[in-house]
């Protein structure tokens, strides 16, 4: 076996489940409606469609959403896949768990097909054992910060923001009014949330606006910003100051059988407030200081998560403060978006020669709905013009384009990230044409 691609399927071609559903529905906050649950299982089955990018090359890919074979066939044609066996459409309203189970042909066909099985990540499903009970423990956000303040002392350029556990709406209203008395903005979280849906950077202009701490989170609940009941987490905010080049970064890295620990590498996040939005992989993307600063400490989180019995992908996620210090705020124990964009590098570089930065767009907004014909179409013709800048498009998400707020998901890999910029500037404007394009075809008085 090499590295982490050896440590993850043997370089061989695995089976892909797509169980995002069923992995975030361990952590579905308590009140949580049938209308919330079902809203949150639609987007997870959307972001499932990643699977595609689970391991270098697919053999079988399990999906809960309904997908046009189009799309795999483009993405083979790009990545040089073989033959991949594609089943769709298995989950609507429910996770890929309880819909295999109706299945157990398919069920069985997989357990018996020969390949490595790679999913999003641990479930009741695959069993219980040590491996489960890390990512229950460690998803946390708060059993996380007591690990990173445990190891920071030994980690120069490290820095761990100061967390409060708070019990009950009440106590945390209170306690959020007071530190904006004192002038602090605070990251407010639940312990357990996803792509940053339940966390929320809380001014202290804006609290005093919403008309006090109580207030706001009730505000905060029924815009589904943060669980209704729960424990929630008051951190310190961490400025990255008026010139920050690298915000938000992430180190993925992943842990073998054996217990050793992989590096896979370092990314650089975009993120939209505290919504995770995509990430850059590649050479030079992230400044060496604080990619072997990340990659120090991401590797001692490894080695805690193997000795408690945890075996997969993991990443640790990181701001920048003002002095360029790394400050964690997160252990994501599953895979991840970035380590779909580290898969499609790894893919790349193999099959095309190395050198490959990937930018990943887990959700860019579409300007009209398409149907999945009309989506590949619409791809398609940008297909030459990235082709001139040296970028291969990689559409990643294609579900999601006929919902009422219509975004697709896709990759961009090239040699420079001047040229990524340039291909991601020509995607937004043509997605943005969408809308004065079907506007013109709209009968009038529609």
């Amino acid at each position: 076996m090499d590295g982490w691609v050896g440590a993850w399927t043997g370089r061989r071609v695995a089976v892909h489940i797509g169980n995002v559903a069923d992995f975030n529905a361990q952590f579905f906050a308590p009140g949580m409606d049938a209308a919330q649950r079902e809203r949150r299982l639609r987007q997870a089955h959307h972001y499932a469609c990643l699977a595609v990018g689970y391991s270098p090359e697919p053999a079988v890919l399990v999906l809960p959403a309904e997908v046009d074979r189009a799309w795999t066939d483009w993405l083979g044609r790009e990545l040089a896949w073989g033959p991949v066996e594609v089943h769709s459409g298995l989950a609507a309203g429910r996770t890929l768990a309880e819909a295999l189970a109706d299945r157990p042909a398919l069920a069985a066909r997989i357990a018996d097909s020969g390949h490595p099985v790679v999913s999003w990540g641990r479930t009741a499903a695959q069993g219980e054992g040590p491996e489960l009970a890390a990512v229950r423990r460690y998803e946390s956000k708060a059993a996380a910060h007591g690990l990173f303040a445990a190891l920071a002392p030994a980690h120069p350029g490290v820095v761990v923001p100061g967390q409060e556990r708070v019990d009950g709406r009440r106590r945390a209203a209170l306690r959020l009014t007071v530190r904006a008395a004192r002038g602090l903005t605070t990251v407010l979280k639940s312990p357990y949330g996803v792509g940053g849906y339940g966390t929320v950077v809380v001014e202290p202009a804006e609290l005093f606006a919403a008309g006090g701490g109580g207030a706001l989170l009730r505000r905060l609940v029924r815009a589904e910003v943060l669980p209704p009941q729960g424990e929630l987490l008051l951190e310190e905010y961490v400025d990255p100051g008026p010139a920050a080049r690298l915000r938000d970064l992430t180190y993925d890295a992943v842990i073998g059988p054996d217990g050793t620990v992989h590096p896979v590498g370092a990314g650089a996040m975009e993120v939209a407030g505290t919504r995770y939005q995509g990430v850059t992989v590649g050479p030079g993307v992230v400044p060496q200081a604080a990619a072997e600063t990340a990659h120090r400490f991401a590797l001692a989180v490894g080695e805690r998560l193997a000795a408690e019995g945890y075996r997969g992908w993991y990443d640790v996620d990181f701001v920048t403060d003002r002095q360029r210090r790394l400050a964690p705020t997160e252990i994501n124990l599953r895979l991840t978006g970035p380590a779909v964009a580290f898969v499609l590098r790894e893919r790349l570089d193999r099959v095309r020669g190395p050198g490959h930065l990937v930018r990943t767009l887990d959700a860019l907004p579409l300007g009209a709905r398409l149907a999945p014909e009309a989506l590949h179409d619409h791809l398609d013709r940008l297909r030459p013009r990235f082709a001139r800048l040296g970028v291969t498009l990689l559409p990643l998400i294609p579900t999601a384009a006929h919902d009422p707020e219509p975004a697709v998901g896709l990759a961009l890999a090239g040699p420079d990230a001047e040229a990524l910029d340039a291909a991601q500037a020509l995607l937004t404007a043509a997605n943005h044409a969408l809308t004065g394009m079907f506007e013109a075809l709209r009968p009038p008085g529609r």
